[in-house]
């Protein structure tokens, strides 16, 4: 009976889809960790608390596995940037405040996943077509807002490509000085993160924007 009680979660223990889940998790937490040197299926299988058999039916490889993990959050972004761009169909400029603020509140609720994501940690994206396109729908997406934007006159002419890879490197900029506690507190302590990320669009935009809900300002003070 002692095998049939072991400590959770023990082997055979997933659903097909949960296993699939729980590995993602446990590479995560090893890439962040120790990055991809220290990751390998085996020791995937060992923190997941599965067979080192039972990852294989889901990744080929320790690079099969990065490829999961950032095609899921590439998903993540999408879906969340997606709902954005329905709940602001005829406001350009709060599809861009919040499509922002959806990439920043990724990064803050699990820095972890939004690291490995965004490393570039994967060899050859070319042999996993589930990333090249969940990547390449983020970007149309930007792409989408970027042209909306131009449109009518809340960002500069130009190739919308272009302009929407300075929105992007704008974007991750903050974000990379948001997780490294690097914001003066100066700033930190006169403004919230979501009226960070407001005022530093508003550096390369034509016209101000402005905050699309700011009764979130006092509860978006997350890092400061």
């Amino acid at each position: 009976m002692s095998r049939l009680v072991a400590t959770p979660p023990r082997k055979g223990a997933y659903h097909h889809g949960n296993l699939k889940n729980a590995l993602i998790k446990a590479g995560v937490d090893l890439l962040a960790k120790e990055g991809v040197a220290g990751l390998s299926i085996r020791r995937v299988a060992q923190k997941a608390g599965v067979s080192r058999a039972a990852p294989y039916a889901h990744f080929a490889d320790k690079q099969a596995l990065i490829a999961a993990i950032s095609t899921e959050g590439y998903s993540r972004l999408f879906d969340a940037m997606e709902r954005v761009a329905d709940r602001h169909r005829d406001d350009p400029g709060a599809k861009l405040v919040d499509g922002a603020w959806a990439y920043l509140k990724f990064a803050l609720d699990d820095p972890d996943h939004f690291k490995v994501t965004t490393s570039g940690a994967v060899e050859r994206e070319k042999d996993y077509p589930a990333l090249v396109e969940m990547s390449e729908n983020c970007f149309s997406l930007v792409l989408r807002i970027v042209e909306e934007c131009q449109a009518c006159g809340i960002l500069r002419e130009g190739p919308a490509d272009l302009v929407a890879v300075s929105v992007w490197s704008l974007m991750h900029g903050l974000i990379s000085l948001v997780l490294e506690n690097q914001i003066p507190h100066a700033l930190r302590d006169r403004m919230s993160i979501r009226e960070l990320l407001i005022a530093t669009l508003n550096q390369i935009t034509l016209a101000d924007l402005r905050d699309p809900a700011p009764e979130r300002r006092r509860s978006s003070s997350v890092g400061r």
